[in-house]
């Protein structure tokens, strides 16, 4: 798994970060996204494929053998 944040969509929502803390934080200036682990354990793949989903700027891309899923 690849997982990819796009800081510039990013709303600062941190749904992300609250579904996939391992993966995923929020900076202390402007909240948004901070990529923790661009290629996380497959025992966190399903809270990353989540988090993706959850966010509501689509800022989070996961990528499974080189397909995106998730934009």
């Amino acid at each position: 798994m690849d997982v990819r944040v796009d800081r510039d969509r990013c709303l600062g929502a941190g749904m992300c970060a609250l579904t996939a803390p391992g993966v995923f934080d929020q900076d202390q200036d402007q909240g948004l996204v901070v990529l923790l682990d661009p290629h996380p354990p497959e025992d966190r793949h399903a809270a990353v494929r989540l988090a993706a989903g959850v966010c509501p700027a689509s800022a989070v891309t996961v990528a499974e053998h080189g397909r995106p899923t998730t934009a």
